[in-house]
């Protein structure tokens, strides 16, 4: 009764609901660039204003250091909005975490868009576009249209109920730096730790569905491990007539131990790399089957032939972007690599150097397995500078736990249809960072398409992802509070 009530409260509400994204949008909260903090400090409080209105207590809090407001650079940062509904006392479902950010990316180059990014604008998909309406703006689905997408649900369940979130226990954390490193959040987070403690999940909807009429949930993203490594050799750049074959050249040396990354299959090299790696189990691999992924025809859109199709023997493409780890090298350089020539031995070559993570892998492990990986081959006569630049866990969070179950059975009523269930290939630090510091697993119930040109000029989000989302979250709602 209560979730068709609801319903019933976000279809009167549609064009207040698009409005408000429209203002939300204006705001131009880019958190990389100083300049722009109070308008973040703004984003952030509209958002705290909106969560008051459906009910919750809301703060305005905030991160990094208070004497640099807005200035990551001297370690300053965003504030970070804290709400919360405390759920009816026979409440029995789990208390859910939402995440998300309202901040977005710059908007350079500003001479591609077809709109002042700031000045949210409706329009008509145009011939060889494909779906319907939809606004163009910078954070239009990344990510501030899909934190509405939530908070319209949680206005309509107070409008049906009276009650903030109906009745459910939320903690909502929204962050300023999400696009910009996220620096301040973890020391945010240990600091209130017992505000996020007794959480059972978290909640983020920041990414998408399979396509256009394809929901889909994600229960599982990889972790991430990146370093850069610097191989020394003689203390100035040398000339190769004089010095070519007497001493080491570093890059052609570092060259050869990163080519022993990978065997013959593809698999990497590093002594229990694979350990703490979960296998697939043939559920999944039959699941991931069904969705018919082409491989051939993504590699054409990315200019690659058939044969491209390369990577750990035994797994499909899709398998091997899901569900398996990898490693990559990011880019390498060392000498002379300007215009014409220069006859030169570098005195050090570098190289960045990152490897993907599935569940269970620890990134601290897995950097520390790769620099005394490198030590075991230091070329003669030759010394390593091994950097480790960040890391983050994977995800991967049971499909029978109840609050997935919550969740796919809400998407099929908002939709209609069964949500794909799916992974992806990238890595959310948030959701990494709530997993080892708290215990917590995520649910990505995003609403975002391929082609909505996330971080690029003319970033679009389409009315019908947004009435998505917010039917899937009311929904969400009411099977939380028991169908």
């Amino acid at each position: 009764m209560s979730t068709s009530a609801a319903m019933e409260q976000l279809a009167a509400n549609t064009d207040a609901s698009v409005q408000r994204l429209l203002e939300w949008l204006s705001i131009p909260s880019i958190s990389t660039d100083p300049t722009y903090a109070e308008h973040c400090r703004n984003a952030a409080e509209w958002a705290a204003a909106q969560f008051r209105e459906c009910g919750l207590e809301a703060e305005v809090r905030p991160a990094g250091d208070p004497k640099f407001p807005g200035d990551l650079s001297k370690g300053g940062g965003h504030p970070i909005v804290v709400a919360k509904s405390a759920g009816d006392k026979d409440y029995k479902g789990p208390h859910v975490l939402f995440y998300g950010h309202y901040d977005v990316q710059p908007v350079d180059p500003i001479n591609l868009w077809e709109s002042d990014p700031f000045k949210p604008v409706i329009r008509d998909a145009r011939p060889g576009e494909g779906g319907g309406k939809r606004i163009v703006a910078r954070g239009a689905v990344d990510d501030k249209g899909q934190v509405l997408t939530f908070i319209e649900a949680l206005r309509a369940w107070k409008s049906a109920t009276g009650k903030p979130a109906g009745g459910v226990k939320f903690t909502v954390l929204l962050e300023g730096e999400e696009e910009s490193g996220s620096v301040s959040l973890e020391p945010f987070v240990m600091k209130n730790r017992a505000e996020f403690a007794d959480c059972d999940v978290c909640l983020i909807s920041d990414t998408g569905m399979l396509g256009r009429g394809k929901p889909a949930i994600t229960y599982g993203v990889r972790g991430l491990a990146y370093t850069e490594v610097t191989l020394h050799a003689s203390n100035q750049d040398l000339h190769s007539g004089l010095w070519g074959g007497r001493c080491p050249n570093p890059i052609t040396e570092l060259s050869r131990v990163l080519a022993q990354l990978h065997d013959k299959k593809r698999r990497v090299t590093l002594p229990g790399f694979y350990d703490a790696v979960v296998p697939l189990t043939k559920q999944e691999r039959a699941n991931w089957k069904a969705l018919k992924f082409n491989s051939k025809a993504a590699l054409k859109k990315i200019g690659l032939p058939p044969a491209a199709d390369i990577g750990e023997v035994g797994f499909t493409a899709m398998e091997r972007e899901w569900g398996r780890p990898t490693a990559e090298i990011n880019g390498i350089w060392g000498g002379y690599t300007g215009k014409g020539a220069k006859t030169v031995i570098p005195a050090h070559a570098s190289a960045k150097v990152s490897f993907r993570l599935v569940a269970n892998q620890d990134p601290r492990k897995i950097t520390k397995l790769f620099f005394k990986w490198c030590k075991d081959r230091t070329p003669p006569g030759c010394r390593w500078e091994l950097t480790d630049h960040h890391g983050g866990f994977g995800v991967t969070t049971p499909i029978d736990s109840e609050a997935m179950q919550a969740a796919n059975r809400a998407i099929k009523k908002a939709t209609g249809k069964a949500p794909a269930l799916i992974k992806s290939g990238g890595s959310i630090p948030v959701a990494g960072m709530l997993r080892d510091k708290l215990g917590i697993d995520t649910i990505f119930m995003g609403f975002g398409l391929d082609d909505d040109r996330v971080h690029s000029p003319n970033e679009k989000f389409e009315l019908e992802c947004f009435e998505i989302g917010k039917k899937s979250h009311a929904a969400l709602i009411g099977e939380l509070l028991g169908g």
